[in-house]
């Protein structure tokens, strides 16, 4: 039997452990099944990561790739974010993991640390205006209720619906989030 480094068996049970976290969740994995997924002991994956939930927090991050996101007029944001959020794989079962993972402390934190950093700051660093935050924290709560629709309700209306259709839609209501409705807000009659 070949010996492995310290580094590659600690890749091993990072990779292991990313996979079950995806499939499984946090509650659902344990130390002896990343161990068993990663050919190694239990007590190795301890020694490297010091608990399930550091290892879980060091495996389950996610990022968006910002470039598509600033590559496009304001005016056209809406949708691009929706499509680009669709579009990359990984995000899927890091966030499901993620949710799942909530009633945790330290996961509840990062999942807080992630919605700031991936959702609602590449959009608020896109608007300008006094309430540039508030509107960027709106937008961020679209996106986090169709992926919460999509993936953690699983609505099998949205997931039957065709994907530019759904990228459209959704990408109006981030729209009309980040740049308020395209007509006029009606004024209040005046007082008789």
């Amino acid at each position: 039997m070949v010996r492995r480094s310290g580094e590659a068996t600690r890749e091993e049970i990072r990779v292991a452990a990313a996979r079950l976290f995806r499939e499984r969740g946090f509650a659902r994995t344990s130390v002896r099944d990343i161990a068993a997924l990663a050919v190694t002991n239990p007590a190795l994956v301890i020694r490297h990561f010091g608990t399930k939930e550091l290892l879980f927090l060091d495996t389950m991050r996610f990022t968006i790739d910002d470039e598509p996101l600033l590559d496009v007029p304001l005016e056209r944001f809406g949708e691009r974010f929706i499509d680009v959020v669709l579009s990359q794989d990984d995000i899927r079962g890091v966030y499901l993991a993620l949710v799942r993972g909530s009633n945790e402390a330290q996961i509840k934190v990062r999942l807080q640390a992630i919605h700031e950093r991936t959702f609602v700051e590449p959009v608020r660093a896109r608007l300008a205006g006094p309430d540039a935050d508030v509107r960027a924290r709106i937008a961020a709560a679209v996106v986090g209720g169709l992926l919460y629709a999509l993936w953690v309700v699983e609505d099998e209306a949205l997931l039957a619906a065709d994907r530019d259709e759904l990228i459209a839609r959704y990408g109006a209501l981030l729209q009309q989030a980040l740049t308020g409705p395209t007509s006029p807000r009606p004024t209040a009659a005046p007082p008789r």
